[in-house]
């Protein structure tokens, strides 16, 4: 095992856990960064424009198992190490875009769940957020000269406070949301910690009246299914507003909006993706990005998918010359490519290191071995298109336990096939570099991937 890509036993454990059981990690998902060089430099180029104050909206499309998820959670960690806040949820029957009885606020209050900044970066980070904003503004003030006793203390972080808030009651829905940023700030003072708890479950939509919330806090409205949506945007002005470089928003199985039934309810969803879309890309969104996955079923079918939508296939679906095999990232769907072998043999060399690594031990596999595994899976009927990183991952990761908990046992004995031989095998460096964060926010990371000089056609068996 390379010492330079030596990973945290905690991170080790999660990742090769995750990716055994056709999960993607939460964390770790740069260790195994392979491939998608292009499709990373299109979604860190949103982020810049996002930096600058505008927004964007994208559609991730693959099959399941494709990398949909695993993307979108690279992207979330590049997100995080780069100073925005992010915030991500999953569709499902009970979390919708729009929706009657609270599916559409269920959506939201999973967003807040997960809601992620570089130093809470598993979620729940919004009373930390606020804190640390108000603790950061009593260091200015303090290094300014004006001691913390002083009365001109009390009042000049009480204006620092209110300029933000100001700026946000000009926008929809802003005047309670200002309201309650004023009254956690209060509470904060005064340490009353029942008004700051009040304060943080107003601004993670869990009052499901207004009667309570205007008992508690003296606001007129809640954040709704109706209304869900326009608080994300506040939120993303407000988080610049303290200091962060912007709001990105993932959302995940939204094949899901293609399995409502009901006609209407899911034109509704669809209507409430094309206010999104318009939003983001007419600019009447600030320091927002969007990232929704979904499968090519969820965009492509002309009955129940994003194409039955005229308003959205018109927007969404691929130019006259798109068909010519040439690459678009710049529009607003990516549609991911299967990876090629050379990746994918690059991606398992890599898991057996990070096994080898967590388990302390030596896995009886060779280069040869490894190739023969990979032709055993590509081989199949339909493998060129249809083959997936989960299929692939999930039956290595089986094969490497197997064989560590079986000294007896051989590959060859496992995939059921007899002594493999090559040909001719010339194999880069498989230490290839891997996907950092870079430190510099300016500075795209490259994803690249080991480039291997062999062809599974020179294996004999």
């Amino acid at each position: 095992m390379d010492e330079q890509i030596k990973i945290p036993k905690r991170i080790l454990a999660s990742l090769l856990n995750s990716i055994s059981a056709g999960v993607v990690p939460r964390s770790g998902a740069h260790y195994i960064a392979i491939g998608r060089d292009d499709e990373i430099s299109a979604l860190l180029s949103d982020l810049e424009s996002i930096n600058e104050g505008g927004a964007s909206m994208r559609f991730i499309i693959g099959k399941y198992g494709s990398g949909k998820s695993f993307l979108m959670q690279l992207v979330r960690g590049y997100s995080l190490e780069r100073g925005f806040i992010t915030a991500d949820a999953d569709l499902s029957p009970e979390r919708r875009i729009c929706g009657a009885k609270g599916t559409g606020v269920a959506t939201y209050r999973e967003l807040m769940k997960n809601l992620s900044s570089k130093t809470s970066p598993d979620g729940g980070a919004l009373a930390g957020i606020i804190t640390k904003w108000l603790s950061d503004l009593q260091g200015e003030i303090a290094s300014s000269g004006i001691p913390t006793g002083d009365l001109r203390f009390a009042a000049e972080l009480q204006a620092r406070i209110f300029a933000v808030v100001r700026d946000i009651e000009s926008q929809i829905g802003g005047f309670d949301f200002a309201s309650v940023i004023g009254a956690y700030y209060n509470a904060y003072v005064a340490g009353d910690e029942s008004t700051k708890s009040a304060c943080l479950r107003w601004l993670r939509g869990e009052y499901n009246t207004k009667t309570e919330a205007k008992a508690q806090l003296r606001v007129q409205s809640i954040i709704d299914d109706d209304n869900w949506y326009d608080y994300i945007k506040l939120l993303a002005v407000f988080f610049r507003k303290i200091g962060y470089r912007g709001f990105v928003v993932f959302i995940d199985e939204c094949v899901n909006l293609y399995k409502i039934t009901n006609r209407i309810s899911r034109e509704n969803n669809y209507e409430k993706l094309l206010s999104m879309f318009n939003d983001t890309l007419q600019g009447k969104a600030v320091g927002l990005g969007l990232i929704l996955g979904g499968t090519p079923q969820f965009l492509e079918d002309t009955r129940r998918g994003l194409f039955s939508y005229e308003a959205l296939r018109s927007r969404l679906c691929d130019g006259r010359f798109a068909a010519s095999g040439f690459k678009n990232l710049i529009g607003p769907v990516i549609r991911l490519r299967r990876l090629s072998d050379d990746e994918l043999f690059a991606l398992i060399t890599r898991l057996t290191k990070f096994h080898a690594q967590y388990y302390n031990w030596e896995p009886r596999i060779t280069t040869e071995e490894m190739a023969a595994f990979m032709l055993h899976c590509t081989s199949r009927a339909g493998a060129d298109t249809m083959i997936t990183p989960r299929e692939i991952i999930r039956d290595y990761m089986t094969v490497l336990n197997i064989l560590m908990q079986n000294p007896d046992a051989d590959c060859a004995a496992i995939m059921g096939s007899g002594v493999v031989t090559l040909k001719s095998m010339a194999i880069a460096d498989d230490d290839a570099p891997i996907s950092e964060p870079s430190s510099d926010g300016d500075t795209m990371p490259t994803t690249e991937s080991p480039k291997n000089d062999y062809t599974l056609e020179d294996i004999e068996f």
